[in-house]
């Protein structure tokens, strides 16, 4: 077999593939053997009918069909190894030439994986915000453990901020209730917003079992942005009642025994949770750092299929949270236009990342154990609310798993390069990546190199936007 490769563009190639008749020899007799399986000719058993019969009742176009199509995908992939190419889609294969007994001819245009021409990613240098837990954040925290555990107790007095009320509500329009815009027995926090406009308003100053009415505007449905009169009763009023700060609370809402103890441990995880937010922001700038110094020629083919697949995946979660694409506009105050341009340019993003930690990884000569797999897979799973071993099965039945290690090696490539990297804080801090844990606390540098989890925590923060693609 001969192959030769014309180069399209540096994300598509033509293979012209010659291949001798005599290389079709087996492939010619499994078609003699399978169609001998199919047909009934008198004189002859099934499976014995002799070749030549074969010819006289069936036809030789039809066993050379059945034997070319049986070995296309097998000298396809011959010619691709030939040639060290990598497809990245299904290819589009045309017979040019077929002459029995002599040659077939055949050409396949596939998209191919580029050629990256890796900048220096060592040492790259980023900043990103400071890391800054204030006492009002603990404050925050504290209260809202605090109300966590406090009691509504019924009074007879209005209503003011901060309040519960047992309320009922109906909008109308000329008239006529508006359908799915009445409630019975909500209990609802006077000052919370994210209902009406105007509820608030109106639900201060009034006590049980008075009623009101107000103009407002409906925020979803068919008549979203329309004027309704809303009609609202208060069948009860509940004043929340927040338990001491003290340490019978400590002891009671945490397994401290002071408030101190309560109160550091918050801003310990305080710590740790903005710690991680600094290391994603640290990967997310030394990505991009890194595609800022490299050309990455993209398929169109690829971006086409991520950007159908993306749409398609928001559209479906929007339509389990109930809401359109236009309430979801709305709500970003973003244009068509500004969505679709954002959604591209993430898209090509991610498919130019895929690109280029792969052959970081590639370079690196980065691998994947069996444990770093299985505990990727246990991840995602979580990550999707799904049973693990169903999970699991399904990658496997479904020939995922390929993907999935592709994920983890990514990830590790993008964890060596943000280790490698020099990140500082807005205030000209080292920021500490190299001894990061998942659970956002730095480890001794000693104990992480002897426990071999040195890039653990940032091995999972890098594998979340490569994998995105």
């Amino acid at each position: 077999m001969k192959s030769a490769v014309e180069t399209l563009s540096p994300t598509r190639a033509k293979l012209t593939v010659e291949v001798p008749f005599e290389e079709l020899k087996p492939s010619l007799d499994a078609a003699y053997k399978k169609i001998a399986q199919q047909i009934n000719v008198p004189g002859f058993r099934r499976g014995k009918v002799p070749p030549t019969v074969i010819d006289r009742q069936v036809g030789r176009g039809a066993v050379l069909d059945e034997a070319i199509n049986a070995a296309l995908p097998k000298l396809y992939v011959e010619a691709l190894q030939a040639n060290d190419l990598e497809p990245l889609a299904q290819p589009e294969i045309d017979i040019t030439k077929l002459e029995d007994n002599a040659t077939l001819e055949f050409t396949a245009e596939v998209d191919i994986r580029p050629e990256v021409e890796l900048p220096g990613y060592e040492g790259l240098e980023v900043s990103v915000d400071d890391l800054k837990v204030t006492d009002q954040d603990v404050e925050e925290q504290v209260q809202n453990l605090r109300e966590r555990f406090a009691t509504l107790t019924e009074v007879e007095r209005a209503a003011a901020e901060g309040d519960f009320v047992v309320l009922d509500l109906k909008a109308k329009q000329d008239g006529e209730v508006v359908e799915g815009a009445e409630v019975t027995g909500m209990s609802y926090q006077v000052g919370k917003g994210g209902m009406l406009d105007g509820l608030d308003e109106a639900l201060t100053g009034m006590s049980a079992n008075d009623e009101k009415t107000f103009t407002s505007q409906l925020v979803g449905g068919d008549q979203k942005g329309e004027d309704v009169e809303v009609d609202v009763k208060v069948t009860a009023v509940k004043e929340q009642e927040l338990p001491e700060l003290d340490d019978d609370f400590a002891q009671t809402a945490s397994e401290f025994d002071t408030v101190a103890e309560l109160t550091e441990d918050v801003k310990t995880r305080l710590q740790r949770g903005k710690r991680l937010e600094q290391a994603a922001a640290a990967r997310d700038a030394v990505l991009e750092k890194l595609l800022d110094l490299v050309e990455v020629p993209l398929p169109d083919g690829i971006v086409a299929d991520e950007l159908k697949a993306r749409r398609d995946s928001i559209e479906q979660q929007l339509a389990y949270a109930g809401m359109t694409m236009d309430e979801y506009l709305d709500n970003e105050e973003q244009t068509v236009d500004e969505f679709e341009a954002d959604l591209e340019k993430r898209v090509r993003d991610a498919v130019a990342a895929q690109f280029v930690l792969d052959q970081i990884a590639k370079k690196e000569q980065i691998g994947v154990e069996e444990g770093e797999l299985q505990a990727h897979l246990m991840r995602r799973a979580q990550e999707s609310g799904q049973n693990p071993q169903e999970f699991v099965k399904h990658m496997v039945e479904h020939n995922h798993i390929p993907e999935m290690v592709s994920e983890v090696v990514r990830g590790k490539a993008l964890a060596l390069i943000v280790e490698a990297a020099t990140v500082t804080d807005e205030s000209g801090n080292r920021v500490e990546l190299k001894n990061l844990q998942p659970d956002g606390s730095i480890a001794e540098p000693a104990a992480a190199d002897i426990d071999g989890d040195t890039a653990e925590g940032t091995d999972e923060a890098a594998a979340e936007e490569p994998a995105e693609a």
